[in-house]
C-alpha cells in the first residue's frame, strides 16, 4: 500500500531531528540559557511538515536525501523562530505551544526575543554553508528563497498586516485576508517546496508550478487553522483555542462563516490537486498531503 504524506513525514522526522541536534549549539555551550531555550523551542514537538515538504519535493525531482537534510533543518529553525515570536505578548500573547509553555513563559520575554533572532540567523547561515557538496550558487539560491519568504514582503510583512487588521478591519477585508495569509502562512510553505526543488536543480515552469502549489497549500493550511481555532479545544490543539474570535481577528470564519470557510477549503483543495497532477512523480504522496491539509484535526 502506498504510504501517505503523514507516514512519510513521520518516518522522516527522526532524520530531521538528528540533523537539528547536529546543527544546534549544545545546551551547555555559552550562552547556555539562550542555547537551552533554542533547543526547548525547536524540540517542542510538531510534525515537521515544512522539512518534509522540502525533502519530498527534492526527492521527487531526483535529489539525494543527504543533500536535502541540512536545508530541511534550517527551514525548521526559521519556522520555529516565527512561532516563538508569534507567541510573544506584543503579538499573539499565547501561553501554550504544542502543549507546553511558550518560550517567554518557560524562560522570559527577552530570552524569547533572542531565541527567535538566533534561530533565524542560524537557519539562514546553515542554508548558505550547507550542504557543502552543493554548488555555491545552489546554496545562495536556497538562502535567498527562504530569506525572501520571511521578509517584509513575506511572513513578517504578513504578520504586520495581520496586526493592523486586528486593530481595524480594512475596507476590502476579503482581499486583505488573502494577502495576509499568502504572506504570513503561504510564503514559508511555498519556500519549502521551492527549496526542495532548488537542491534538485529545478527552475522555469517546474519552479512556477511549485510556487503555485505552495500558495494553494498555504491557503488550505490557514483556513484549516482558522477553523480549528473555532472548533477545536486547547488540549487537542496544543495552543489556546478561541483566541482569534476573542481578539476580533480577521479570519476566514469571521469573514465567511464556518460553512463558507469549509466551501472555500474544498475549492482550494481542487485547485491544489490539479497542480499536483502536473508533477513528474510522487503523485500519491502529494495527493495525500492535500487530503491531510483539507481534513486536519490539529
Amino acid at each position: 500500500m502506498t504510504a501517505s504524506f503523514v507516514e512519510f513525514a513521520r518516518a522522516l522526522r527522526p532524520e530531521v531531528e538528528a540533523e537539528l541536534d547536529r546543527r544546534l549549539p549544545a545546551r551547555e555551550e555559552a550562552p547556555a540559557v539562550l542555547h537551552r531555550a533554542m533547543r526547548y523551542s525547536v524540540f517542542a514537538g510538531g510534525k515537521r511538515v515544512r522539512p518534509a515538504l522540502a525533502v519530498l519535493v527534492g526527492e521527487t525531482f531526483g535529489a539525494a536525501r543527504e543533500l536535502l537534510l541540512p536545508g530541511a533543518a534550517a527551514l525548521e529553525m526559521v519556522h520555529t523562530f516565527s512561532l516563538v515570536h508569534d507567541d510573544l505578548p506584543a503579538l499573539d500573547d499565547d501561553d501554550l505551544r504544542r502543549g507546553r509553555p511558550t518560550v517567554h513563559r518557560e524562560f522570559d520575554e527577552a530570552t524569547a526575543v533572542l531565541v527567535g533572532d538566533a534561530l533565524l540567523n542560524l537557519g539562514l547561515h546553515l542554508l548558505m554553508e550547507q550542504p557543502a557538496a552543493a554548488p555555491a550558487q545552489t546554496r545562495l539560491r536556497a538562502a535567498s528563497l527562504v530569506a525572501e519568504a520571511v521578509g517584509t514582503f513575506g511572513m513578517i510583512g504578513g504578520q504586520m498586516a495581520d496586526l493592523e487588521a486586528e486593530a481595524d478591519w480594512p475596507a476590502s477585508p476579503q482581499d486583505a485576508l488573502e494577502a495576509i495569509h499568502r504572506r504570513k502562512t503561504g510564503a514559508l510553505l511555498t519556500a519549502a517546496l521551492r527549496l526542495g526543488g532548488a537542491y534538485a536543480g529545478v527552475d522555469g515552469a517546474s519552479d512556477e508550478l511549485l510556487a503555485d502549489l505552495g500558495g494553494r497549500l498555504g491557503l488550505m493550511f490557514q483556513i484549516g487553522d482558522d477553523l480549528l481555532d473555532v472548533e477545536g479545544d486547547s488540549a487537542t490543539l496544543g495552543k489556546t483555542a478561541g483566541k482569534d474570535e476573542n481578539a476580533r481577528k480577521l479570519t476566514y470564519p469571521s469573514l465567511y462563516g464556518l460553512d463558507g470557510s469549509r466551501r472555500m477549503l474544498v475549492e482550494v483543495k481542487g485547485e491544489a490537486l490539479e497542480l499536483v497532477a502536473g508533477l513528474p512523480r510522487g503523485l500519491d504522496l502529494f495527493t495525500t498531503l492535500v487530503e491531510y491539509l483539507s481534513n486536519r484535526d490539529r
